[in-house]
């Protein structure tokens, strides 16, 4: 039988909010087994970015990186952000060690030709995630805390969606733990209002996504979230919640069928 692994994701919302960050951490620590923490950090990297006066652009939910930008998300999301989570984490007693898809060579990624006649420049697709390496780690008794930066095996960095990073790192790892990936952000789960927050939706099967994503209901950044839950139910992971950062123990919020 194998042995449980939770993976959370957090989003930059939560991870510039030093309250919640804290909480979402001290909630963390206290899931039971060896767990994973992915973070994002767009809002931070928008907001610097906007100070170096470098333009931010999105497609879907999906930042266009060109070469000024990448550096940008490299120094935000690989230093400012994932520093900050790891001295965090060791601040409340969590032996976490930071990492990016190049830090041993544990995610390698390939630069995204264009799609749909669009350029995202410097963004990886993610091809190969080394869950043996990862587990290294964990059976070190660290916790990995994951940036969402991945590599190309030639020297260059390339940005990657965060919950792509995270759906990714889920799939790989279910070859060696049941995996449970958590989805947390500002939210309740799945909204089908959002200004309303009592309006979570319960569960969503392949389905209710094209439906949803049809009608308008669900749109931007929530669109590559829950196209990545499906796909790593689809690959072997055990469950996926989407949820608010205060409820990260999964028995809350948008459960991916």
């Amino acid at each position: 039988m194998k042995q449980e692994l939770t993976i959370v994701k957090v989003g930059g919302a939560v991870v510039e909010d030093e309250a919640q960050l804290t909480q979402l951490l001290r909630d963390f620590i206290a899931i039971e087994g060896p767990k994973i923490l992915v973070h994002g950090g767009g809002r931070r990297a928008t907001k610097i970015a906007e100070r170096l006066g470098i333009e931010t652009k999105m497609v879907e939910g999906r930042r266009i990186t060109d070469g000024p930008m990448l550096e940008v998300v490299t120094m935000v999301y690989g230093g400012l952000v994932n520093k900050h989570v790891v001295a965090s984490l060791q601040a409340l007693g969590a032996d976490a060690i930071g990492l990016t898809g190049a830090d041993g060579g544990i995610i390698r990624s390939v630069k995204r030709p264009l799609k749909n006649g669009i350029d995202y420049g410097f963004v990886g697709d993610v091809k190969q995630v080394k869950a043996a390496k990862i587990a290294h780690f964990i059976e070190g008794g660290m916790i990995p805390v994951i940036a969402p930066l991945t590599h190309d095996g030639e020297g260059n960095m390339l940005n990657t969606n965060a919950d792509t990073m995270a759906s990714e790192t889920a799939k790989a790892m279910a070859k060696l733990y049941d995996v449970t990936l958590v989805y947390a952000f500002e939210k309740p789960g799945v909204l089908s209002n959002p200004d309303d927050d009592s309006s979570v939706i319960g569960t969503i099967t392949h389905d209710d996504f094209l439906r949803l994503k049809a009608d308008g209901t669900i749109s931007g950044g929530m669109l590559p979230k829950i196209e990545n839950a499906l796909a790593a139910i689809d690959a072997g992971v055990k469950r996926v919640v989407i949820t608010s950062a205060k409820a990260i123990d999964g028995r809350h919020g948008t459960v991916i069928m």
